[in-house]
């Protein structure tokens, strides 16, 4: 890491709503977590006397199994973005440039600076059309799918595509599978090449964003990099027993894909009627609020009792706000706080 980076770096703004009288909309964690993760941390946490097993099986073949890589391949991080900073610190050097996609997550253009490297922007969606010229100069380049914001999920034979092109400029693909566990799409992981990194989190699709449990997957002599640069003990024992445990809830991952779809395109509907609202295959949706004040929207819908994610901090975007996918209940309350009227009655069985 650069001391020069770090001392003129500033911080990321995100979402999650520290006021627990808020529903809280500005985060895109899943409402439910799979049964039994109490009593697994429970019993971890009585392990917690001793040194978590440093190679970490258990944790290392359930996310092997779960992304369709061999368990060697997995490096365990204290979540998504450890995985992502891992990738950097291995791969940049000061001077470097590094091809960062926008509008997308903040964190990827401030490791990038971090390193001592240069944020090279480009659109996420022109990102499969770029020339030689811009990405033989890249050491890294990074793709998110789904999008964060937008919420879109790049196509597999573009991604695999783009991965071979990478590789013949000798540019290392950092790919951000946060939000991929919510769609039935491949990872990237699969492809099993060595120019390619894959970052994964637990936090999104298990509802533990507090646990901090995540993993990188890499082939080759860049896998034997991330697993020798990997801080030892990266993860506390509680966050690899219940991470082990969540990736093994196979019905627990279907049923909140099928029920973040289905509340994802009932909510668009509403949406749509006032907002410009973005296809998304993630659990959050991207609303242009057209010429309304951004601040106000975000106001009004806090003195409803609703927060909502300030989109104007994503590059590029200044009249938009992000919201999440939640339960049947909560999801018609931002309606209501948004001023937009569910276009069906709220199911009194379905979880808040």
């Amino acid at each position: 890491m650069d001391p020069d980076s770090i001392r003129v770096g500033d911080r990321v703004p995100h979402g999650g709503e520290p006021d627990r009288d808020l529903l809280d909309f500005s985060a895109n964690t899943n409402p439910r977590t799979p049964e039994g993760v109490g009593d697994v941390y429970t019993a971890a946490l009585e392990e917690s006397r001793r040194y978590p097993d440093d190679d970490y099986p258990a944790f290392r073949a359930a996310a092997g199994e779960f992304v369709g890589c061999e368990p060697e391949r997995v490096i365990p991080t204290a979540g998504g973005l450890a995985a992502i900073r891992l990738a950097m610190e291995c791969v940049l050097e000061p001077g470097d440039e590094a091809l960062v996609p926008y509008p997308s997550f903040g964190e990827y253009a401030r490791e990038v600076q971090l390193q001592g490297a240069t944020p090279r922007f480009v659109r996420y969606d022109d990102l499969f059309e770029i020339g030689s010229t811009v990405l033989d100069p890249c050491a890294l380049a990074v793709l998110c799918t789904p999008n964060n914001p937008t919420g879109d999920a790049v196509d597999p034979d573009a991604l695999e595509s783009f991965a071979a092109r990478c590789a013949d400029a000798g540019t290392t693909l950092l790919v951000d599978e946060a939000f991929l566990g919510f769609t039935d799409r491949s990872s990237a992981a699969e492809l099993e090449r060595e120019n390619v990194v894959v970052a994964r989190s637990l936090t999104k699709l298990f509802g533990l964003p507090g646990l901090r449990a995540g993993f990188a997957v890499a082939a080759g002599e860049r896998r034997d990099a991330l697993a020798t640069a990997r801080r030892a003990w990266s993860l506390g024992t509680p966050a690899a027993s219940v991470g082990a445990h969540c990736l093994r809830r196979d019905e627990f991952v279907r049923d909140t894909r099928a029920r973040v779809a289905g509340e994802r395109e009932r909510m668009r509907e509403a949406l749509e009627d006032d907002f410009d609202v973005y296809d998304s295959d993630a659990p959050f949706l991207l609303i242009g609020v057209g010429d309304r004040d951004v601040s106000t929207v975000i106001d009004d819908a806090r003195a409803a009792g609703v927060a909502v994610r300030d989109a104007t901090t994503f590059r590029t975007l200044d009249s938009h706000v992000r919201v999440a996918v939640k339960g049947r209940r909560a999801n018609d309350r931002l309606l209501a706080a948004l001023g937009v009227r569910s276009h069906d009655d709220v199911d009194p069985e379905t979880e808040s």
